[in-house]
């Protein structure tokens, strides 16, 4: 697979889980990834931002540095995931941490994170928190069902979608980390 390589398995996620479904007021305060144009690709997530560049920023695509937000101090549970993550694969710096949350029958429109310095600087990997069959990632000609404790390489660069097929909500914590 070009766009999708899966470097971990088994990752307890459920000190996060756990810790997301006690304080579900966090969704949603910050809706930039539904909002930044009218026809986003992201306009039926739900989505936490832990670590975020300022979301009033007109150069959003542009801005690098991000800075952690309440919710990541509501939720150090993250933390661990985050900073294992970037140890693994030797991070140099961190950026835009966020939880995202699709609805059943939901869906990620087609699209490529290829604008703005930000897409060009950052990896993108994605810790899955809980997802089930019928929940299926695409990039390119490529498809995924990433099971909960997976850990993912994924080539944000690529058209890509997902569709949740399943029962439940599909919860990713999304992780960028520019890499060298």
């Amino acid at each position: 697979m070009k766009n999708f390589l899966k470097i971990g398995q088994g990752v307890d996620v459920i000190p996060l889980v756990l810790a997301i479904k006690h304080q579900s007021a966090l969704w949603d305060s910050e809706n930039i990834r539904k909002t930044y144009a009218e026809d986003s690709p992201h306009r039926e997530v739900s989505d936490i931002l832990l670590r975020f560049s300022d979301p009033s920023s007109k150069e959003i695509g542009d801005e690098l540095v991000c800075e952690n937000t309440e919710a990541m101090r509501a939720l150090p549970q993250a933390r661990e995931l985050v900073f294992s993550l970037m140890a693994r694969v030797q991070g140099v710096m961190l950026g835009r941490v966020m939880i995202t949350r699709l609805a059943p029958g939901g869906r990620i429109y087609p699209h490529a994170d290829i604008r703005g310095r930000y897409a060009n600087t950052y990896k993108r990997f994605h810790i899955v928190l809980q997802s089930e069959p019928g929940c299926i990632f695409k990039a390119g000609d490529e498809q995924v069902y990433m099971r909960p404790g997976d850990v993912w390489d994924f080539n944000a660069h690529a058209v890509h979608e997902v569709v949740n097929g399943s029962a439940n909500d599909r919860i990713h914590l999304i992780v960028d980390i520019k890499t060298e």
